[in-house]
């Protein structure tokens, strides 16, 4: 190096973090902003938590203890903000049609018992597709019967950096009634598809769960408890693809 030259620091950019796209209001999140409540003043109208007010809204069936708890709770909240059955039908963006006003109590509950069904409907049909597929010919296999999916811890990791799609495909996992244990972000975001992880012993259980949500099956290079399994989610990826 010459006399008199001088080192020089050399700073390499650090890339930002991308945030998430936004994410439009789901029905319940507009049906209270149209009446101009706040979570909290919403929570209270309908004797919830501002929690489980949060978690219907952003769709996270999957932090309540059970989807009857789930579906009870969004009865309650539509209830709590007095959504009649065309505004729920316009909210939900299905067709209205002619339906006569009435202030009928009894028609009310009726609106609201529709509600809930609509919301069973769904789940048992874009929910939880899974649950109407018939098993594998190696599911029924002959020894000892799987525990139940309540039974079963399952991690729901973000491995494409879509955390609106991970917690959708968590609230499909828990819809099936399996005990979700965390939802957070995977160690990297390059992952090309979903797949079940799971620890020694456990390939059954992951087998049955890939099957259920129609993915496939990886094991983990190590871990101790069997009922553990892990869904590390990839891209959304659309029916043709």
């Amino acid at each position: 190096m010459a006399e008199g030259a001088q080192a020089r620091t050399v700073t390499v950019p650090v890339a930002a973090p991308t945030a998430d796209p936004p994410r439009p209001p789901s029905p319940l999140a507009a049906a209270r902003v149209l009446r101009q409540l706040t979570v909290e003043g919403a929570a209270r109208r309908a004797g919830l938590r501002p929690e489980e007010v949060e978690w219907l809204e952003e769709g996270r069936v999957y932090r309540f203890r059970t989807t009857d708890e789930a579906l009870a709770a969004a009865v309650v909240y539509a209830s709590g903000l007095e959504v009649a059955h065309h505004e729920a039908r316009e909210l939900a963006g299905l067709p209205v049609g002619h339906l006569p006003a009435t202030a009928n109590p009894l028609a009310r509950i009726a609106a609201l018992g529709a509600t809930a069904v609509a919301i069973v409907g769904l789940l048992a049909f874009v929910v939880v597709p899974g649950l109407h597929r018939h098993p594998g010919r190696g599911e029924a296999a002959a020894g000892a019967p799987l525990p139940p999916p309540w039974r079963v811890d399952v991690d729901v990791l973000n491995g494409s950096g879509d955390i609106n799609f991970t917690r959708q495909v968590a609230s499909r996992i828990g819809a099936i009634g399996y005990r979700i244990h965390r939802v957070a972000r995977a160690n990297r975001f390059d992952y090309v598809r979903t797949a079940v992880y799971y620890e020694p012993g456990g390939q059954q259980l992951a087998v049955r769960l890939a099957r259920q949500i129609g993915v496939v099956t990886m094991p983990l290079p190590g871990g101790r408890n069997p009922r553990r399994v892990v869904v590390i989610v990839g891209p959304h990826k659309g029916p043709g693809d």
